[in-house]
């Protein structure tokens, strides 16, 4: 019988066009949920509660540290399949904001309603990372294997259109909403769209096809999961992501509050420096997804990641009313940015075999969530300590730790073969169609 990999493949070419074509709906309806729900808008939701430096910085971080809950998703990916797994995880994280939307219906106190950002945060992020292993191992058989990179650079662009401006245009709405009543207001429309789009996102999720679903048996998936801690290609991939990540937490949850406090900035240009990055991102994408399918994703990694090392060194220059710096690492930051995400995508599915991808890309983005954690929680303490302390201290450390990703990225595995067996046909004008 043949596998539900081969099978997938085998689809005639208007239905798996049907399907990568509500793949990209889905995906342009998700960025309004995460523009609704992250960034300038959780930021605002943790400042119009009054939390702290630290608190602030911990919501910031969620998004990050939900990963640790990877593995999770890959039992019961393999337990009850991608794709059931995924449409149930996505309807409940989509939803985990409408008791914000009604905050004043509810009869809580300070320390109740900033509990409950942190409930609905991390319920959101949470079951978001469930899905999201399931997604990518649902991607990784609906998308042939030759087309990943052109597909999803082109995906990845139209989806940052709406989530840029739908970021924008959140943030032009909190800045008129301003710091009292009005901010709460509209803080809660936004949780309202959020839920909104989230019940059409997987309506269009629904119309996604899929194999038929595998019920793996206990003994195999805990052999599964040990699995990438013992192929020397996977453990490159983990201390990367280990580095990347660790790098990152230490400054990332914060740089929104800087921009608020130290720089004086307001939530406009928080969500312009975003749409800026969308827009870098929207420019670079497909580019980026032909170069990973050219030159392999190690590559693009590297450079990516170079670059990227330097970022924090123009947020450090910046200041109130020298903004110039910021404005040129978010053109060439977010170029950076496209590629390093497509080729992150990318390389876990190279390695990974296809019964066992969940796993490898459990494995991953949870070490690389765990060490998210880690810093960002340094980070924190370091912040709520020191009080008023500028944050840049921050951005130095982690401008220093992300040299030590480059050298991870050195050691990265050398791309191989595609995955696509020969025998199967890979539909690319459907893939350009739906693009």
């Amino acid at each position: 019988m043949a596998s539900p990999h081969r099978s997938l493949h085998h689809r005639p070419p208007s239905r798996l066009r049907t399907s990568l074509a509500a793949c990209t709906a889905e995906g342009a309806a998700a960025e309004v949920v995460s523009a609704c729900c992250g960034g300038a808008a959780l930021t605002g939701w943790a400042l119009h509660l009054g939390m702290s430096a630290k608190l602030v910085g911990l919501v910031g971080a969620l998004p990050v540290v939900a990963q640790v809950l990877q593995l999770a998703g890959a039992f019961l990916t393999a337990r009850f399949g991608h794709r059931r797994t995924a449409l149930a995880a996505i309807a409940l994280s989509r939803q985990a904001f409408l008791p914000l939307a009604l905050l004043p219906l509810l009869p809580l106190g300070p320390d109740g309603r900033r509990a409950l950002l942190l409930v609905a945060a991390g319920a959101h992020h949470g079951l978001g990372i469930v899905a999201n292993n399931a997604w990518n191992a649902w991607m990784g058989e609906l998308v042939p294997a030759r087309a990943r990179g052109r597909y999803f650079g082109r995906r990845t662009a139209l989806c940052t259109v709406a989530g840029g401006a739908c970021a924008l245009l959140a943030g032009l709405a909190l800045d008129r909403g301003g710091r009292g009543d009005g901010a709460g207001l509209v803080l809660q429309l936004l949780a309202l769209l959020a839920c909104v789009a989230g019940a059409a996102s997987v309506a269009l999720m629904a119309r996604q096809h899929a194999g038929p679903a595998r019920r793996e048996p206990a003994r195999w998936m805990f052999a599964a999961a040990v699995r990438p801690l013992r192929d020397p290609r996977a453990r490159r991939v983990l201390a990367y992501a280990v580095a990347w990540n660790g790098a990152c937490g230490l400054s990332a949850p914060f740089f929104g509050l800087y921009l608020l406090r130290d720089l004086g900035t307001g939530y406009a240009l928080l969500a312009a420096q975003g749409a800026g990055l969308a827009a870098a991102k929207i420019a670079s994408a497909a580019g980026w997804g032909r170069l990973v399918d050219r030159a392999g994703a190690r590559r693009v990694l590297l450079v990516c990641s170079a670059g990227l090392a330097v970022s924090p060194w123009a947020w450090i220059a910046s200041g109130p009313g020298r903004l110039w710096p910021l404005a040129l690492e978010t053109a060439l930051g977010g170029v950076l940015l496209g590629g390093q995400g497509v080729a992150s995508f990318a390389l876990p599915l190279q390695v990974a075999p296809a019964r066992e991808r969940p796993f490898y890309l459990a494995a991953v983005a949870g070490a690389g969530g765990a060490a998210f954690a880690l810093t960002s929680a340094a980070g924190g303490a370091l912040a709520d300590a020191a009080g008023g302390w500028p944050l840049r201290s921050l951005l130095v450390g982690g401008a220093v730790l992300r040299l030590g990703a480059v050298a991870a990225a050195w050691a990265l595995p050398v791309d191989g073969a595609a995955a696509a067996p020969a025998s199967a046909p890979v539909a690319d004008e459907p893939v350009r169609a739906a693009a």
